[in-house]
């Protein structure tokens, strides 16, 4: 598809679950913490899926702390832009992926508290984000989602560059991105008219209300 706007990741999520029709009652969503929750929400709703999480935090390059360089999990393998890691100073890197981890156990301890974790084995598991730039959170987030050993994997997201998408087709089963121009944005929020950043409390009310509706 060419390139498409979004209102917010409400209607995005909505419009994901279009696509992913043929999936509804028979799929586990898994969002990515925390602008993909809210599109999550949505195409769980839409597919009457279960809602799980992954944490998956970029390392953002010491001198542009937006652009990710790596990724990681709380306890996956850490995926790298194996061009920007070589010129990185390694000790920074180590420390940054200490710092990353420790947050990605912080969201995981306080958004599942309380919460039944979802089963995912020989199911077919669909990770939304909100948007995809360079790709390396979602690479850590299907890694870490391999280990549960799901039927298949697969992407859904609004907005992604098409060379990500060719990338991410050689870890996951499949990638449905509704947007996937030749020429990025640049920025995920540029696909949106409103686009705000979430705080552990948005998180918090939008998976009571994803409980709500299951």
């Amino acid at each position: 598809m060419s390139s498409r706007f979004f209102t917010d990741r409400r209607e995005a999520g909505r419009a994901l679950a279009q696509r992913l029709r043929p999936y509804r009652g028979k799929a586990v969503v898994y969002a990515l913490p925390r602008g993909g929750v809210e599109t999550a929400v949505e195409t769980a709703r839409e597919l009457d899926a279960p809602l799980g999480l992954i944490v998956s935090r970029k390392i953002g390059h010491p001198f542009d702390p937006e652009y990710a360089v790596c990724a990681v999990t709380e306890t996956g393998p850490m995926v790298c832009d194996e061009n920007e890691q070589t010129s990185i100073d390694q000790t920074w890197l180590r420390g940054a992926e200490a710092g990353e981890r420790a947050e990605a156990k912080r969201q995981a301890e306080l958004y599942s508290a309380g919460r039944r974790p979802v089963a995912t084995e020989g199911k077919t598991a669909v990770i939304v984000d909100d948007g995809i730039a360079t790709g390396l959170t979602m690479h850590a987030a299907i890694a870490e989602l391999q280990k549960q050993r799901p039927k298949q994997i697969l992407v859904a997201v609004p907005c992604a560059p098409r060379d990500t998408v060719d990338e991410l087709l050689e870890v996951a089963d499949g990638v449905t991105a509704l947007s996937n121009p030749d020429e990025y944005l640049g920025a995920v929020g540029t696909y949106y008219d409103v686009f705000p950043q979430l705080t552990d409390d948005d998180i918090m009310a939008l998976l009571d209300e994803a409980n709500q509706i299951s």
